[in-house]
């Protein structure tokens, strides 16, 4: 079984295209923030309607671009994990091709759990350190940080 998780399906719209005729980079970063919402929930195990005293804030966002993407192309986001620390998580997002599965960006992100009243970082809990290693894929060494 695999340990990514996907987290956003959906197309590039024409009005999404820029002069150049394919999708323009804040549409990307569009998709893998809402792709990221649905990992994160997973690992807080809550969503969005539940009150909250915490929350998540991104400290570092790396996205590699690999192939065009034209209007009309069906998108599919998968996710998964590649470090847990004692506040973060880092997780990497590819996003491809929905019938061809085509690369066409992958996003790598560490977001910090965030005290919302506090404005500071909390340690992760033991159920969300358990939820989020279930979607847990180590990188080897040499590639560790490399793009996917």
């Amino acid at each position: 079984m695999s340990k990514s998780l996907v987290t956003f399906v959906g197309v590039a719209h024409p009005w999404m295209c820029d002069v150049m005729g394919h999708m323009n980079v804040r549409h990307y970063a569009a998709m893998f923030d809402d792709a990221s919402f649905q990992l994160l929930g997973h690992i807080a195990g809550q969503d969005g309607n539940q009150p909250s005293q915490t929350g998540w804030a991104d400290v570092r966002t790396e996205i590699d671009y690999r192939h065009e993407t034209k209007a009309g192309s069906l998108i599919t986001i998968r996710s998964h994990v590649v470090k847990i620390g004692r506040t973060s998580v880092t997780f990497e997002q590819v996003m491809s091709g929905s019938l061809d599965g085509i690369v066409h960006a992958s996003s790598r992100t560490t977001c910090v759990r965030f005290d919302l009243t506090a404005r500071a970082s909390v340690a992760l809990d033991e159920p969300m350190r358990s939820r989020a290693a279930a979607f847990l894929i180590e990188q080897p060494e040499a590639s560790a940080g490399q793009p996917l």
